[in-house]
């Protein structure tokens, strides 16, 4: 008791070595706030994880949109999806 005492008073008055200088980051230590402003320019590719310089990455991102296409549906498909959805619709308005 007299030991958990002593030791909330050593910590109360700074006396067990340790000063309040050690709470504080190092001087060098760069802020957070600087370091979520600052632009990630470490890309990497999506196809093989390897290192890319911006314009590297920037050019297989635009490849990679130019070659999107949308999916080609055959025309029995999408007539059938026309019709769910416009089932779907009419259920929404009319309850039977």
């Amino acid at each position: 008791m007299k030991r958990r005492i002593i030791g909330i008073l050593g910590m109360l008055l700074g006396m067990n070595g340790v000063g309040s200088a050690l709470a504080l980051p190092p001087p060098d230590d760069i802020p957070e706030e600087i370091l979520r402003a600052e632009a990630d320019l470490a890309a990497r590719s999506p196809l093989d994880n390897r290192p890319l310089s911006p314009s590297e990455y920037e050019q297989l991102r635009a490849l990679q949109h130019s070659r999107r296409r949308d999916p080609e549906v055959a025309p029995e498909v999408e007539q059938l999806i026309f019709l769910l959805k416009l089932r779907q619709g009419l259920r929404s308005i009319l309850p039977f």
